[in-house]
């Protein structure tokens, strides 16, 4: 795959977990295909991406299914 950024062939696509919102609005959003570019260092979602995340943010009650996730804070470490 060629990097958008660099243009050189060689990135690869990894699955990534991402967050959007705080509190009792959070949602994490799973198996979020991320670009990684070995030879440049970037990393960048693509605009099919990007979209595909609003459209799940935007009608996230019919895509998330609760569960219980633990949370700690960095600053009371």
């Amino acid at each position: 795959m060629m990097c958008e950024i660099c243009g050189k062939e060689g990135a690869r696509v990894h699955k990534v977990a991402r967050t959007y919102g705080k509190g009792k609005d959070i949602l994490i959003i799973e198996n979020i295909p991320i670009v990684t570019c070995p030879h440049c260092g970037e990393s960048y979602l693509e605009a099919e991406t990007l979209h595909e995340i609003e459209r799940i943010k935007l009608h996230k009650k019919s895509f998330a299914e609760k569960r219980t996730v633990s949370v700690a804070d960095f600053a009371a470490a």
